[in-house]
């Protein structure tokens, strides 16, 4: 069974959250469905992880919110603001030099 939040999973549910709001404004549980169903249930977070990064995006100016009836039920939808795009942009920019930086040694010939 995959470990569902690696070390190495940190800053990573934060980028998540920032690409799919820059898509469309979603409220919490809409959040955790879509990170699942986007990465092919490679990652899964849960509402513990979700809501916390959501209100400390939130505090930090990066997200807005706002509460909708829907069917007799209040949520509270999250959208991206400009400095939340900003961030976004500086996340996917570290990511993919990481990811180029990995890519790298996992392609690079064994040494003897």
């Amino acid at each position: 069974m995959a470990q569902s939040n690696p070390p190495f999973m940190s800053g990573v549910p934060e980028l998540l959250l920032l690409r799919l709001l820059d898509r469309n404004e979603m409220y919490g549980y809409e959040l955790v469905r879509s990170i699942r169903d986007a990465t092919g249930e490679a990652i899964t977070l849960g509402e513990g992880v979700i809501y916390p990064v959501l209100h400390s995006l939130e505090r930090n100016g990066a997200l807005r919110s706002k509460r909708k009836a829907v069917g007799g039920r209040t949520r509270v939808y999250y959208s991206l603001t400009k400095k939340g795009r900003q961030r976004l942009e500086k996340l996917q920019n570290d990511w993919r030099r990481i990811q180029g930086g990995i890519a790298n040694v996992l392609e690079a010939p064994g040494h003897a």
